[in-house]
């Protein structure tokens, strides 16, 4: 009997069954004696040695082949690994015996105790067989004696831990981890063996010396997906502004808030309305005292506009705005006509491309670039509607004579022009306003933003002059465009291509203009700064796509407020965001602290010396 459970020790060994060794006889020079093995009682000994008759290679339900694994002591760990503790899934029925004093002194000697003698030959004769769904296979080698290593740092009864215990939980693992996909540990914890035998029996082997199949626990641990439904009836009444310390309003308490909070907003949309009101008022004065001016105008500038640059009071009147009634004469002044175009030049593009248009030549792409073109041209006005705008017909004659003009450079449409052509067409007639045009566009920075792929260096220059500018007077928009990787061809075209019809409100459009056809290039590129200094306290997104929405015009937060003030949003881009003739100009006057012509000059110097 003792030799048959020395033989049932050595198979079950490395199946998850702790043996006892007396260390004495394991190290002992005497030949011929058994080792001895302590169990906690004569039942276990009989039950492992019948129950070891079954195969350890039983298929389970799913077709996969379960390792030589022994659970009649529970290893089996929810987290798709072995217990490290055995002893604690045992049943109080079969926990082990109390230690002899013998035992723990010889454990206290002994850190940890290699019996290696068969360890080699158990290597030798254990190999992995992989199945055909890739599923491995051990084969434990009757009769192999197993290194044992003891910690004594853990507790008495899972201080011994044999070499097949380690390499059996390894490729116990590695097969499960590879077929099966268990809930991660950190959702859940393992369980006893009770635990499992009460909400898993039904998948329990009929043998306990059985493993589980891993297939059908972690199949039973699987959840359904749960499809949202949307925010809870809670979720809905739980106020999300209230600290969560405080305790739930009463209703008294809410509808005095609500009532406070209504007057705060009637307040504030009566404070925004005084202010709307002073400014009107203020612009209405101010064009009233540009009015007055005409006399001055008429007398001093209009025989000769170069006296500006010589007087400082005549130069400050024309950046104070020219009158309506003379901006026709004094742009085609300050524009010049450096093309040297005659005054029959709009009739005869446009004769050419009404033949072309007639003869089917013209091409149809460009029409519909045209057509959209004006469609987004000043929508507040009306007057360039297709259908009700009086002055629809015309721009879209001028538009097409200028494309005829530049067919012969191989330059096509460019979307964007509508605009400008537009504001020539709303202050002097088309063939005068075709010719200041062309002209207009003839300037080198214009030029090369509408002159195609031909131009890209130039148009890079120009992005590098105005990063550089950016830099030296407003350093923090600068860094901050840096972090978020956005250069100033991501808003830059946007604004030089419509003159930044597109982006601000018409009145101040109309200004900047007038001191654009006579400061020339370097007040465009001064303008543009002045709209980031407007801008500037809405600029530091953290993210940098709501930047570029913001830079676009299309911030939604701003663009709600609008529609709850029920402001018009046919305007310009930025007036969402308070951008206003009078707000704009107040940066750039205030830019005089900084701003040089000497600088402007060095910079188009060292980045386009041909000019």
């Amino acid at each position: 009997m003792a030799s048959d459970a020395a033989e049932t020790v050595s198979r079950q060994v490395g199946k998850g069954l702790e043996p006892r060794f007396n260390f004495d006889d394991a190290f002992a020079d005497e030949d011929g004696e058994d080792e001895i093995f302590e169990f906690s009682s004569a039942a276990i000994r009989k039950q492992l040695a019948e129950n070891y008759t079954v195969s350890d290679d039983t298929p389970t339900e799913s077709g996969s082949v379960i390792l030589g694994q022994d659970t009649s002591v529970s290893t089996f760990d929810l987290d798709g690994s072995i217990a490290d503790s055995r002893s604690r899934s045992l049943s109080p029925s079969e926990s082990p015996q109390p230690r002899t004093p013998e035992e723990l002194d010889a454990e206290d000697g002994f850190s940890q105790v290699s019996l290696s003698e068969g360890h080699a030959e158990l290597e030798a004769t254990e190999e992995k067989q992989i199945t055909s769904n890739g599923d491995a296979i051990s084969t434990d080698k009757e009769g192999a004696y197993p290194a044992v290593h003891i910690d004594v740092s853990k507790s008495p009864s899972s201080r011994v831990e044999t070499a097949t215990d380690i390499e059996t939980n390894t490729r116990y693992t590695e097969t499960y981890s590879s077929n099966d996909k268990l809930p991660s540990s950190s959702s859940i914890n393992p369980v006893s063996h009770s635990f499992v035998n009460e909400v898993h029996s039904s998948n329990l082997p009929s043998s306990l010396s059985l493993p589980l199949s891993i297939g059908s626990a972690s199949s039973s641990f699987k959840h359904k997906p749960a499809r949202s439904t949307g925010p809870s009836v809670l979720q809905q009444v739980v106020s999300k502004t209230r600290p969560p310390f405080l305790p739930p309003k009463s209703r008294e308490e809410d509808k005095r808030h609500m009532a406070d909070w209504e007057t705060m907003m009637k307040h504030s949309r009566a404070a925004e309305e005084k202010r709307r009101k002073a400014l009107q008022e203020r612009r209405f004065a101010r064009e009233s005292k540009i009015e007055l001016s005409i006399p001055i105008w008429e007398k001093e500038i209009l025989p000769d506009w170069r006296v500006v640059s010589k007087k400082s009071t005549l130069k400050n009147l024309w950046w104070s705005g020219i009158p309506t009634k003379l901006r026709a004469s004094m742009w085609e002044r300050a524009v010049g006509n450096p093309l040297a175009l005659s005054k029959d030049n709009y009739r005869t593009c446009f004769a050419r491309a009404k033949r072309a248009l007639a003869s089917g030549v013209f091409p149809s792409e460009t029409i519909h670039l045209i057509e959209e073109d004006i469609l987004s041209t000043l929508p507040a006005l009306h007057i360039f509607h297709p259908e009700t705008g009086p002055l629809y017909q015309d721009l879209k004659d001028m538009l097409c004579a200028w494309v005829v003009s530049r067919s012969d450079e191989g330059l096509g449409y460019v979307t964007g022009i509508s605009k400008i052509a537009a504001m020539f067409l709303i202050n002097m007639p088309p063939h005068q306003g075709f010719i200041v045009m062309r002209n207009l566009l003839e300037r080198h920075c214009m030029r090369s933003f509408y002159g195609g792929a031909a131009a890209k260096e130039e148009v890079e220059a120009y992005y590098r002059i105005f990063d550089t500018l950016l830099a030296d007077g407003m350093p923090k928009i600068y860094f901050n465009f840096k972090q978020h990787q956005i250069s100033p061809s991501a808003y830059l075209p946007d604004w030089l291509i419509p003159l930044f019809l597109n982006h601000l409100p018409f009145e101040a459009c109309a200004r900047v203009w007038d001191v654009l056809l006579l400061e020339g290039d370097s007040f465009l590129f001064r303008a543009a700064l002045a709209i980031l200094a407007v801008l500037e306290p809405r600029l530091f997104f953290p993210d940098r796509r709501e930047l570029l929405e913001l830079l676009r015009g299309e911030n939604k937060a701003a663009l709600d407020v609008a529609k709850r003030d029920a402001r018009p949003l046919d305007g310009g881009k930025y007036e969402i965001y308070g951008v206003d003739e009078e707000t704009l100009w107040e940066r750039i006057e205030s830019m005089e602290e900084w701003w040089r012509e000497s600088t402007w000059k060095r910079l188009i110097q060292r980045e386009l010396p041909d000019l």
